[in-house]
């Protein structure tokens, strides 16, 4: 039984719809009716202002360290479930949240989410690498392919020379594979030359 409340519980906390509440409560705006309309970090930076972006995009990254970490709570202490199988719950109820009519973000920052939750130090490797991307290329979307790959690189290099986890390999092909998919529509803009650039880095 605890399996399925620590599996449900996961779920439930990547569907907070962080960037739809804040700005209905804070802005009295639906950002869904904005912009790209996605539930992300970068769609409320550009609808509501760096203050409601970066709480959102803290919000979203912490709702998978929160569901990461839940093995590690007395309550969930003897629950036999993988902390990363519990981080893909979460950005699956992210991009999918039931709180939100199942239209939810792109998996990014609740994807960091779990690497800082399970492995903090890829988590800071690759948000300075985010940041060096961005600089370089101008779009967010690109950026988080991109980082998803760095990511997936990474931990293969990490796995063949020093420190073997399989299930981390595997996770970050799979989140990888979820910014992409998630991702689509961007690639084609990418391709055209229409994707929007930022402008404050």
């Amino acid at each position: 039984m605890d399996t399925y409340i620590v599996i449900l519980l996961a779920y439930l906390l990547g569907s907070i719809p962080s960037a739809l509440w804040i700005g209905k409560l804070f802005y009295k705006t639906d950002i869904r009716q904005h912009g790209s309309g996605n539930l992300g970090g970068t769609n409320t930076f550009r609808t509501l202002g760096v203050k409601a972006g970066l709480i959102v995009t803290s919000l979203d990254i912490l709702k998978g360290t929160a569901a990461t970490i839940l093995p590690i709570l007395p309550f969930f202490a003897d629950t036999n479930i993988h902390p990363l199988i519990l981080g893909v719950i979460a950005v699956i109820g992210h991009m999918y949240p039931i709180f939100a009519n199942f239209k939810g973000g792109k998996a990014v920052a609740t994807s960091g989410g779990i690497l800082l939750g399970y492995n903090w130090p890829i988590f800071v490797l690759l948000l300075l690498s985010f940041f060096i991307v961005l600089k370089i290329s101008k779009m967010v979307s690109l950026t988080s392919m991109v980082i998803g790959v760095i990511g997936l690189v990474y931990t293969v290099v990490y796995n063949l020379f020093y420190e073997t986890d399989i299930p981390l390999i595997i996770v970050i092909f799979l989140l990888t594979s979820f910014i992409f998919y998630r991702h689509r529509a961007n690639i084609g803009r990418i391709k055209n030359g229409t994707e929007p650039k930022i402008k404050w880095i």
